[in-house]
């Protein structure tokens, strides 16, 4: 009888537990987030890869991966600056689990990344991908847009949990987490499958 009662107990302050680490997480990537145009620049290149793609006239569409190349390179820069920040948080605080769902943190449990390499890692993979030679304007918007929405999964992993991170993914671009981390760029897919495996 005594379980049965602390059963909704244990499960209660496990919720709490959660919710509070969560809280925490999201106000401080909130915190180094707030002093960029991160998101705002990943939006303005998704719709401007949209319409570039969508684009019948060819010198129109020239013009408008022209206007998108600089909010590129706007980005790459505050990607890596937002990187840089980030490696001052204090590292208990970085911990990323790597069960697709939230545990408590323990010892015995203590599969886990570091959500500053992460960052580190998405900004290699952003400015890579950013100051490709040679590629088509298409191929290079693939591969742009795939390296931002992977930092965007790595975040609400952080935040959240790698499972809740998917199905936002999922939900929010119809992309699953197995494709996207395929269509990444090669060097970043090793890196980024070597740090969180």
């Amino acid at each position: 009888m005594d379980f049965l009662l602390l059963l909704p107990l244990a499960l209660i302050a496990l919720w709490i537990a959660r919710a509070r680490q969560q809280q925490r997480r999201i106000a401080i990537l909130a915190r180094y987030l707030a002093g960029h145009d991160i998101e705002k620049n990943i939006e303005t290149l998704s719709q401007g890869y949209s319409r570039a793609l969508g684009e019948s006239d060819p010198a129109r569409s020239d013009q408008v991966w022209g206007v998108l190349h600089g909010t590129e390179e706007v980005l790459c820069r505050q990607v890596r600056k937002l990187a840089d920040d980030f490696a001052r948080v204090e590292p208990t605080a970085t911990r990323v689990s790597k069960f697709p769902i939230w545990l408590p943190r323990s010892p015995a449990f203590d599969r886990s990344f570091d959500m500053r390499e992460a960052l580190r890692m998405h900004a290699r993979g952003i400015c890579r991908a950013v100051e490709a030679q040679g590629a088509s304007p298409k191929d290079r918007a693939f591969a742009i847009l795939a390296e931002m929405l992977l930092m965007q999964h790595t975040c609400h992993w952080y935040c959240r949990s790698k499972s809740v991170a998917s199905a936002r993914m999922l939900a929010s671009h119809r992309t699953s987490y197995e494709q996207l981390v395929g269509a990444v760029l090669p060097q970043t897919r090793q890196e980024y499958l070597g740090l969180v495996a």
